[in-house]
């Protein structure tokens, strides 16, 4: 195979789910080729919208805003973490951190919760305890990514219940975090086959912004078989 580039990002279009209460998402045309010469899209959308990445200042005024952080933060080599097949609305525990994280590595969290992505069970995804939040910067790491919602529990609606505990640990030591991702199945074949895996989720760059919209995309080489 040698290379393959995969898209891990989910597509932004009219209507597509958003975190309850975020700006829904309207890309309509503003300009057509029959009446204008050219076609030109109208977008509406909140910043965290759809495959997006989370600036520490999502949470914090006082913590980086997305344009002041380096571009490093946004790229490195992946290190899957599959907890695929845990209940809904499970905590993951500490214990289903793979061993030998590093600095500079960018954890991808596979729950298998992108199979539901449109539909109400989504709400319902696993999250990282805070206690793994705290495992995972200790290790080193400041890029986390999540084919869910969120790192953080997603409340059923109208029961309350909102957290940022794992939010607040990541982001409160300078990581970012991007969610929504999707087909992260390839890269748990990937790296089970021992490619090395690289993944980028370089955001649009909205000036003193809490985070912005990315396309993820996952760099696999089985020519770089990892031992």
């Amino acid at each position: 195979m040698g290379v393959e580039l995969l898209d891990l990002s989910v597509p932004i279009i009219t209507g597509m789910p958003v975190y309850p209460g975020d700006p829904e998402v309207e890309a309509v045309p503003a300009l057509t080729v029959a009446g204008s010469g050219v076609n030109v899209l109208r977008l509406h959308m909140g910043s965290q919208t759809g495959t997006h990445v989370d600036a520490p200042f999502h949470i914090d005024d006082a913590l980086p805003r997305l344009d002041e952080l380096p571009l490093t933060r946004f790229t490195g080599p992946a290190v899957v973490m599959d907890v695929r097949g845990l209940p809904p609305r499970t905590p993951i525990p500490p214990d289903a951190l793979p061993p030998g994280l590093a600095h500079g590595d960018v954890l991808v969290i596979a729950t298998g919760w992108s199979a539901h992505w449109g539909t109400d069970a989504y709400l319902a995804h696993p999250y990282p305890a805070p206690e793994t939040a705290e495992a995972i910067i200790a290790a080193g790491v400041r890029t986390v990514a999540v084919d869910a919602l969120s790192v953080d529990r997603t409340p059923p609606p109208g029961s309350g219940g909102f957290s940022l505990a794992a939010h607040r640990v990541l982001c409160g030591a300078g990581a970012v975090i991007a969610e929504n991702l999707t087909g992260l199945d390839r890269l748990v074949d990937a790296e089970d086959e021992g490619c090395a895996i690289e993944v980028s989720l370089f955001p649009i760059p909205l000036a003193a912004a809490d985070g912005a919209p990315a396309r993820a995309v996952a760099r696999v080489d089985d020519r770089a078989v990892l031992v």
